[in-house]
């Protein structure tokens, strides 16, 4: 019989403190019945987002996706052209904008100094520039220049104490377009930049002060045009150049969509005008994440991307063309120190592009492309957000 045996039954006792929860709960669908709408929760997910994601590499699948998609709002961070997360080193989530596919060249602007950073680093390593001597640039090896002292080391750390005014100076309300970055780029400089560059005087004493500076990667790309092709004639350098970069740094790391830009006296824009798929990007992130090695082969030393990954002395958030998660006493923190790992890093490029590296997430994060200066505030926190899903985010 039904009710006997349900007589054995012993009733449970809820506890007191939690009895006022549930009869809230019990009392919610009866007042929705009243004609009141239920609570609106997170909209789900687009489909975009949800085929975008191949391995939700230990984050939670629908707040990842959700993350995707507030990378790709428009109106909120701008336009996102490519989004590519990998955790060992394997793509497990990847999104792309209208017109865009994984084999579009996309800009990387500043992301570019990276890219000179390595090249650097090799040279070194074969021993045709050395890091703690004198920069060997000739305009500064007159008798009696103090920019003569400056090292090689002290530019890739900017801190060369050269006058670079990186950032268009504000006035009355409107942007002069008077920075050294502008100029050098685009205006009077443009024919040689490196000349441009080099040319600016000390306005501190070298290695006492930071400043980054996009006519800084130029000046090395100089150095680097001037040992591996001692004739000046533009066509020379640049092939010089063009062909060491490809053979001794991109095709052993796999970034075989990788393209540079020179200017009219063949220097390399080491500052700006180097473009990639996003596939590519990523790959440099994954081979500083693993310290200069592609499947267990060592292409650059170890102790070379340690520099690169090492605080600058004037700048505890900055490497040698990396930026670093760490705050440096009264100035602006770059990423996130202090919400994600001290390990992350990040090459970060004009407009909003971005290669970050986790090692403590196993993960590498690209980011590409156009947000304005209020865009970018409102991307940066949400790749932050995004980052914080998967494990091992803690700091």
């Amino acid at each position: 019989m039904p009710f006997a045996r349900a007589s054995h039954i012993t009733p449970r006792v809820m506890p007191v403190r939690r009895l006022p929860h549930i009869l809230a709960l019990l009392a919610l669908p009866t007042l929705w019945g009243c004609g009141q709408s239920a609570p609106e929760g997170p909209p789900p997910p687009s489909n975009a987002s949800i085929a975008a994601i191949k391995d939700d590499g230990g984050a939670p699948q629908v707040p990842l996706a959700r993350a995707i998609d507030a990378l790709f709002d428009a109106d909120s961070v701008g336009r996102t052209e490519a989004l590519v997360i990998m955790k060992r080193g394997s793509v497990i989530a990847e999104r792309y904008g209208k017109g865009i596919t994984a084999k579009t060249r996309l800009p990387g602007w500043s992301m570019g100094q990276c890219v000179t950073a390595l090249m650097i680093g090799q040279l070194v390593s074969d021993g045709r520039l050395r890091l703690n001597e004198s920069a060997p640039v000739p305009a500064w090896q007159r008798p009696g220049d103090p920019r003569g002292v400056i090292t090689l080391k002290q530019l890739l750390q900017m801190r060369s104490g050269l006058r670079h005014a990186e950032n268009p100076e504000v006035g009355d309300g409107e942007e002069r377009i008077e920075s050294d970055r502008v100029r050098m780029l685009f205006l009077d400089g443009r024919d040689d930049m490196a000349a441009y560059a080099e040319a600016q005087p000390l306005e501190a004493p070298a290695g006492r002060v930071f400043e980054n500076s996009s006519a800084t990667p130029v000046i090395l790309s100089d150095l680097a045009a001037r040992v591996l092709a001692p004739d000046p004639d533009p066509t020379r350098r640049r092939q010089a150049v063009n062909d060491y970069l490809r053979n001794r740094v991109l095709a052993p790391i796999g970034m075989n969509s990788m393209q540079v830009g020179y200017d009219p006296a063949g220097t390399m824009i080491g500052a700006a005008m180097v473009h990639a798929d996003a596939r590519d990007w990523a790959k440099l992130g994954e081979f500083l994440r693993h310290s200069g090695s592609v499947k267990g082969a060592q292409i650059l030393p170890r102790r070379w991307i340690q520099f690169m990954l090492a605080p600058s002395p004037r700048n505890e958030g900055y490497g040698a063309g990396v930026w670093l998660n760490r705050a440096p006493p009264g100035g602006d923190a770059r990423l996130y120190p202090n919400i994600l790992p001290s390990s992350l890093f990040a090459c970060t490029g004009e407009y909003g592009q971005y290669v970050i590296g986790s090692p403590a997430q196993l993960l590498t994060v690209v980011r590409l492309g156009e947000s304005d200066a209020a865009q970018q505030r409102v991307l940066h926190r949400r790749l932050g957000e995004l980052l914080t899903l998967f494990p091992g985010g803690q700091p």
